[in-house]
């Protein structure tokens, strides 16, 4: 306790310490207002400036340095012009160069942001000062769009259709873009008037200039926009895009001897429809009618010997498109730290149309679906009122069924029911953004033909959150801000005592007075609920948070979450140095103090962090973290078991990067635990080569080694076991090496054609020595199998606590291993015209595990290179209209 006493009074004292930077630096521009001339000629979008109408229009140059030289004056004069006609808003920019062969091109697909020179723009078109677009046009002619949300957010997964070009000349470079009105949400008024910023990049100065010039300090954005008038009779247009597409999947998967449902090959082909219509000036609604939703990306191999589910990332259009706006607790705060808090998700978009999650009857051949149908899906997202952010997700999912064969007959085994999941989120904003208010609520529903599978799956989860946040002063320097919610899970009694005695869970500990498991129960009802205040304006930063999820908390059935019975808390502080010295251009240091309890009064972590941040002259980046935990109780080290200690641990890790405008980048990283018992250490690097403006090249390999004191291998009863509950809880010093690499090449041929190719070669070999029990609940002490009067045999794995007296022998099995892997997969991408794409994808996989833990490196690379592998090739046509 003394040390987070010390830490408070650092925190508090801190401002006092380092004192106040003079602030000579102010917002500026913000105040600016920009205007948009009509046109009536065309304009032809080739980024050359050649039409007349551009001569008649004056430009805007009063640009600001934000990087490297913070408030100076550009090294170079950018001048931007602004059209509109009743269709579309033009931008016109001008950027000039003294020295235009080192004007840095680089090429790439689409929303792929590079180290290139660029030029982009940012509305406000609502002039909420809160969101918005961006729009941007690098040297080579890549796009790159995106939303802007809570002020300081982007997000770059949603895809526009517009028109952008640029063109390199004797005294610069030049970018034209026409940006649809049909493609923004604005509202129907007079005189419109919206937010306006610019952005230009100079690469090779690793420069940033704006229009609108708002210091580092800051920590707001979109609410300090130009104001861009002068726009008169433009409404946002009723307009229906339809995008239907065609597939054809061709798999070609090693069969097993005697598979009677698969020789080899599988050829499936598809077709649907995809549907985006305006509703009024503030909805856009998404439908899609037999949707696609497979992923291009594959996901990365892993291996997982916890009890914790791996989290992957959606990477599917329909639900990344637009997906801030279901951001839940995210509001007013512009960072939320956490410290042994992993934040529930209350919306993880792909429980839907995941992988079916029944089991099957015994049989002797399963043909199990890839994944579960989507019969139908909606999205309508946007604003209603002027200040009411809204959107929901609606969507059906089909009843899926695995073939399987039992003794020569063949019949289908149901193993994912019929299943409806909705999502709505509102948020209202008020006195532009100084205070909000929102609520998200999710809902699943099953409809069950097999009663078998009613032991399997939750009957219907419900959960209903409300977030909001506060600003408690005038210069929005102190920020409240939270969330709190519920959930209800219904089932039969099987289900619901599984689901206690899940991970999430762990109801059935024995030295648990908080929880018990409830085999009568039909349902689950739980809370949790997140604080955070913040000080972020300014170099001197402050963060605080408690949170808390009380055991019975459960949202993983349409959500995402790891852990319930926490009680967390921290505090820490960040001081940024971001005026250059001749020392270094930036430095950051953080330092926090942490703790968690369950609900037991149990503390299960607890420690100090401290981070640090470096960018040298040369613009080289250093990272660092250091950590210290004391002795804590661990809750889930049995899986269901008693308490055990944590001993005291230390932790760290470095990051260091190479300046990113070089024609080739290295990094370095490592990472260290240890706490007198086991330890892990990783290493790697990583080189991205550029051996042309449109090519990157990169390869980064990885070696981690972890020793694991007390790596989890099960429980087993045995009576006699009085010490432990009747059970021995068994565990076993784990020795692993994994080797993984990830390799990337990235070639853009133009701004509409691209070519990616990504391959994951992964090895991991576990060994387990000296297998244990635990001896005492709530220590860190073991009894080793073949020592104090146990025994162990070496040949059968198995394992007599007490030798020759009545404790029942255990067969603990052969638990090593050699995990093998390697995938990989290429995209070829054209956008033929405006929004209309075809792919052609090749994925292909490999993978084997062996029960031995000694195969070397060498032997393992040559036997992934003898595995048959499965190939898939994809091609999907769509094709982009509007009505």
């Amino acid at each position: 306790m003394k040390h987070q006493l010390f830490i408070i009074l650092f925190l508090v004292s801190s401002q006092f310490i380092f004192g106040t930077d003079p602030d000579t630096l102010r917002i500026k521009n913000d105040d600016l207002k920009i205007n948009a001339h009509r046109i009536t000629e065309p304009v032809k979008i080739d980024g050359k400036l050649d039409e007349s109408l551009w001569d008649g229009i004056e430009g805007i140059s009063s640009f600001i340095q934000l990087t490297p030289d913070e408030g100076a004056a550009p090294t170079q004069k950018t001048e931007v012009k602004v059209a509109y006609d009743d269709d579309a808003i033009y931008i016109a920019a001008r950027m000039y160069d003294t020295s235009p062969d080192s004007i840095i091109s680089r090429l790439s697909r689409r929303d792929v942001w590079l180290n290139s020179d660029e030029f982009a723009v940012g509305f406000d078109p609502y002039h909420d000062k809160r969101s918005g677009y961006f729009f941007g046009v690098n040297s080579a002619g890549t796009l790159i769009d995106g939303v802007l949300f809570n002020d300081t957010g982007f997000d770059d997964s949603w895809d526009g259709v517009w028109e952008g070009s640029a063109n390199i000349d004797s005294i610069g470079w030049t970018v034209e873009m026409r940006i649809p009105f049909s493609q923004m949400k604005f509202y129907a008024s007079g005189p419109n008037i919206w937010g306006i910023n610019f952005r230009r990049n100079i690469a090779r100065n690793n420069e940033e200039d704006f229009l609108v010039f708002i210091p580092k300090t800051e920590s707001s954005f979109v609410s300090h926009f130009a104001e861009l008038v002068g726009m008169s009779d433009i409404s946002p247009p009723l307009q229906i895009e339809l995008l239907p597409y065609i597939t054809g999947k061709a798999e070609y998967i090693k069969p097993d001897d005697g598979n009677p449902f698969n020789d080899g090959s599988n050829y499936l082909p598809g077709a649907g429809l995809d549907l985006k219509m305006g509703i009024g000036s503030g909805l856009t609604l998404n439908g899609t009618i037999n949707p696609d939703f497979g992923q291009v990306e594959i996901d990365p191999a892993v291996i997982n010997l916890t009890d914790i589910e791996t989290f992957f990332p959606e990477k599917r259009p329909f639900f990344i498109e637009g997906s801030s706006i279901f951001n839940f607790g995210k509001g007013g705060a512009t960072n939320y730290w956490g410290f042994n808090w992993s934040n529930p998700q209350f919306f993880y978009s792909r429980r839907i149309g995941r992988e079916p999650q029944g089991s099957v009857p015994s049989s002797d051949y399963v043909d199990y679906p890839e994944g579960t149908h989507i019969l139908g899906a909606a999205k309508l997202t946007g604003k209603i009122g002027g200040s009411w952010n809204f959107g929901t997700v609606q969507s059906l999912t089909k009843r899926e069924f695995a073939r399987i064969q039992n003794n020569g007959v063949q019949s289908n085994a149901e193993v994912e029911p019929l299943a409806y999941y909705g999502v709505i989120r509102t948020e209202k904003e008020f006195d532009e953004g100084s205070q909000g208010l929102g609520i998200l609520s999710t809902l699943a529903l099953r409809d069950f033909k097999d009663q078998r599978l009613k032991d399997q799956f939750n009957a219907s989860s419900l959960s209903v959150g409300l977030d909001g946040w506060t600003f408690l002063d005038s210069s929005r320097t102190w920020v409240l801000a939270g969330w709190t919610g519920m959930s209800r899970l219904t089932g039969n009694n099987q289900r619901l005592i599984d689901l206690q005695k899940s991970s999430r869970h762990y109801f059935q500990r024995p030295d648990a007075s908080q929880v018990a498991v409830d085999s009568n129960a039909t349902s689950l009802t739980g809370f949790a609920g997140r604080f955070v205040l913040n000080k972020q304006k300014g170099n001197f930063f402050v963060n605080s948070a408690f949170g808390f999820i009380t055991p019975s908390f459960d949202v993983n059935d349409l959500g995402f979450f790891y852990r319930s019975d926490v009680i967390n808390m921290h505090v820490g502080a960040r001081y940024n140095w971001t005026i250059p010295t001749s020392f270094y251009r930036q430095l950051i240091l953080m330092l926090a103090t942490f703790r968690s309890y369950d609900f037991g009064g149990n503390i299960t972590s607890e420690g100090l962090f401290h981070y640090g941040g470096y960018e040298f002259l040369n613009y080289y980046n250093l990272n660092w973290n250091l950590g210290f935990s004391p002795e804590t109780m661990n809750s889930t080290r049995t899986r269901g078991g008693p308490l055990t200690l944590n001993p005291s641990q230390l932790y760290g890790s470095i990051f260091l990067r190479t300046d990113n405008r070089n024609d080739w980048i290295l990094n370095f990283y490592t990472n260290m635990f240890q706490n007198g018992f086991s330890e892990f250490w990783s290493f790697g690097f990583g080189i991205e080569i550029r051996p042309a403006p449109n090519i990157s090249i990169s390869f980064d390999p990885g070696l981690e080694n972890n020793h694991d004191y007390s790596q989890y291998i099960g429980a087993y009863d045995d009576p006699l076991a009085t010490e432990t509950f009747g059970k021995r809880y068994v565990f076993g010093e784990l020795n692993q090496k994994t080797y993984s690499a990830s390799i990337r090449l990235n070639w853009t041929f133009s701004p509409t054609l691209s070519l990616q190719l990504y391959v994951q070669p992964l090895i991991s070999t576990g060994k387990y020595v000296k297998y244990k029990e635990l001896k005492t609940p709530g220590t860190y002490d073991f009894i080793n199998y073949g020592e104090d009067g146990s025994t162990f045999d070496d040949e059968n794995y198995i394992a007599d606590p007490d030798g020759d007296g009545p404790a029942p022998e255990i067969s603990i099995g052969n638990n090593d291993f050699n995990f093998i892997s390697l995938r990989g997969n290429a995209v070829l991408r054209w956008e033929y015209l405006p929004g209309s794409v075809i792919f052609f994808v090749w994925t292909q996989s490999r993978a084997d595990v062996e029960g031995s833990g000694d195969i070397g490196f060498g032997k393992s690379i040559n036997n992934l290179v003898d595995l048959t592998p499965d190939n898939i090739f994809m091609v999907k046509f769509t094709y982009w209209f509007s009505m």
